[in-house]
């Protein structure tokens, strides 16, 4: 069990807006608070503004205030002084678009998410990413291989989702994101990264 394994240890969790995701997510945020985390709740323009058949904005951020005691994070002014205060011991992206990956690879920061990762990294503490995209093996390959391969990164083990009717995507097992979490304070992969297809 992981209970208080993660005892005042300070999470940013960044949303983004794989809607589809989010009620996973939200249970994982539960998770890593019965570890003993400190939530820091960051939020992207997308999930801050965007109702959606999986769940309503209000509804969302009425559950980050309940399981955080921090304010949501939901500007890119707000985002900034999580690097030079060296507010977070780590940042866990769940769920990660293909957008936001994209753009963290190729050094756009243009949301409250993307700056609350590049304020965390100038720090050389950990990421997580949780991945959950279409796209991860079509045109953003060569971006998942990038942050693949960048130091203070570490990815939630994953598997594609449905091979056959979407064989470019790709979804993080959230199941693991404590595990992750734990391994990713240590410098440490998890393993095995790439899962089996359901």
């Amino acid at each position: 069990m992981n209970e208080e394994k993660l005892k005042g240890v300070k999470i940013g969790i960044v949303l983004t807006g794989s809607h589809c995701t989010m009620d996973a997510a939200r249970q994982q945020m539960t998770k890593l608070k019965e570890a003993g985390a400190i939530i820091y709740p960051i939020i992207s323009y997308s999930v801050d503004a965007t109702d959606n058949r999986f769940y309503k904005v209000s509804e969302l951020k009425q559950f980050l205030g309940e399981i955080s005691d921090q304010p949501i994070i939901n500007t890119i002014v707000g985002a900034e002084p999580i690097g030079p205060g060296r507010l977070l011991d780590l940042v866990v992206v769940m769920p990660a678009t293909g957008n936001t990956i994209a753009k963290l690879a190729n050094g756009i920061v243009d949301t409250p998410a993307l700056m609350a990762i590049k304020a965390h990294l100038r720090n050389q503490r950990p990421v997580v990413i949780a991945i959950s995209t279409n796209d991860a093996l079509g045109l953003n390959a060569r971006n998942l291989g990038v942050l693949l391969n960048t130091k203070n990164i570490y990815f939630v083990p994953f598997r594609q989702d449905d091979p056959y009717q979407k064989g470019n995507s790709l979804v993080a097992n959230l199941d693991q994101v404590v595990d992750t979490a734990i391994c990713a304070l240590q410098g440490k992969q998890i393993q095995p990264l790439i899962l089996g297809a359901l």
